[in-house]
């Protein structure tokens, strides 16, 4: 009890307050920073007016980026929309790509992808959705030789059926029926040279469930080049398990720099040199998870009480609730060793990411406000405390 005593007093010592506006121009700095990092993930998206091809983006990444982006005509019948977060890019067509008209189309996409051939790669087009809606129970000679004509270009090619209805895990038979013909066309299309089939909305009506979202999306990952999947992690919302998956490596990176800092022990009331790090740290972890960086001074303002003195602040919970469970069981010489810096950074850095998850789950009117909100520090507070806790059982 005496040496958790000395330990908690310790870091009482440690300064409560670091420079705020500092670190909140530092955390800023890291979030721009982790945003150019991740790049762009550019989809283009083709298909008949009424073919659900909005419904479908808004399925898989959240939100129509036609809506909430800033869209630009590139070439003749295509706008390119990038959202506002950066990190996602759709390239869309004015709604029907037969005849004529899909000549049009062709031809101006030729110009665009020459051009972006040699562009840096988050200028490029990654991936190409042609989006059939089921009910036309038709797939016609001219929208093969369209679809020819995107693989020609050099686009990887992903047929999409839509508004597919299911009973009992079965597609409609009349779905599968087109599926089978599509296929055996022997186009020049990915996922097996099958169309996808999708339901993006459940339909309360027919009793449809949504389904084949993760099956795109994981045709999509199989064509995009590896240098945009980070991109593409951000930006999709279906698959929570990949962007854990990127969060634990940027988690793992910043233990391992902390460790580095710790190696040769620190008092605590040094802590506040651990900081820098847990500002990149946290700054990755929530580009990572696609928080959009027009709510970076919401982020930075939460992040500058998360993080004032992110060792230090968070070793208040952290300490006596974590550090005491470290191998060896006490907190030598009331000092952060590399063991030490290791554990509390990984703690942070797993707080945040249980926060980041959470405004995941929240509408996005409500989302904004948890940011603005007292609530992010309460929500890292007590996913920090409840970590040590997990910590101390195993």
């Amino acid at each position: 009890m005496a040496s958790e005593a000395s330990s908690e007093d310790e870091l009482d010592k440690a300064p409560v307050e670091l420079d705020a506006p500092a670190l909140e121009g530092m955390f800023t700095k890291e979030l721009s920073s982790a945003f150019a990092a991740l790049g762009c993930f550019n989809l283009a998206i083709f298909g008949a007016t009424g073919a659900g091809k909005s419904t479908l983006v808004n399925a898989v990444f959240g939100r129509d980026v036609a809506d909430t982006g800033v869209g630009e005509p590139v070439t003749r019948g295509i706008e390119y929309h990038r959202r506002d977060d950066g990190f996602l890019g759709i390239y869309d067509s004015e709604g029907f790509e037969t005849g004529s008209a899909g000549d049009q189309i062709l031809d101006g996409l030729r110009e665009v992808v020459g051009a972006r051939r040699s562009a840096p790669l988050d200028q490029q087009i990654h991936a190409a959705w042609y989006v059939v809606r089921w009910s036309d129970r038709r797939f016609e000679d001219a929208q093969a030789a369209f679809v020819r004509g995107l693989a020609e270009l050099g686009l990887p090619v992903i047929i999409v059926l839509t508004q597919v209805p299911t009973k009992d895990g079965a597609v409609h038979p009349h779905a599968q029926e087109l599926s089978d013909y599509i296929e055996q066309l022997n186009l020049p299309i990915r996922a097996g040279g099958k169309p996808v089939m999708t339901n993006a909305m459940a339909d309360e009506f027919t009793h449809s469930p949504a389904f084949g979202l993760n099956r795109l999306l994981d045709a999509t990952y199989d064509v995009v080049p590896e240098a945009a999947q980070a991109a593409l992690t951000a930006a999709q919302r279906l698959d929570m398990e990949r962007k854990k998956k990127a969060v634990k490596a940027v988690i793992n990176q910043a233990v391992t720099v902390a460790s580095g800092i710790g190696a040769v022990p620190i008092p605590f009331t040094d802590a506040a040199l651990l900081v820098p790090n847990q500002v990149t740290m946290i700054a990755r972890i929530s580009a990572a998870y696609g928080l959009p960086p027009q709510r970076s001074r919401a982020m930075a303002v939460a992040g500058s009480v998360v993080l004032t003195g992110g060792a230090t602040m968070a070793g208040r919970y952290a300490v006596t609730n974590l550090l005491k469970f470290v191998p060896g069981g006490a907190i030598a010489g009331s000092a952060i060793s590399a063991t030490v810096a290791g554990s509390l950074t990984r703690a942070v850095g797993m707080a945040w990411a249980r926060v980041c998850e959470y405004a995941l789950t929240l509408p996005a009117g409500q989302q904004e406000a948890f940011w603005n909100s007292s609530a992010v520090v309460d929500k890292f507070r007590s996913s920090l405390t409840s970590g040590a806790g997990k910590g101390r059982r195993k």
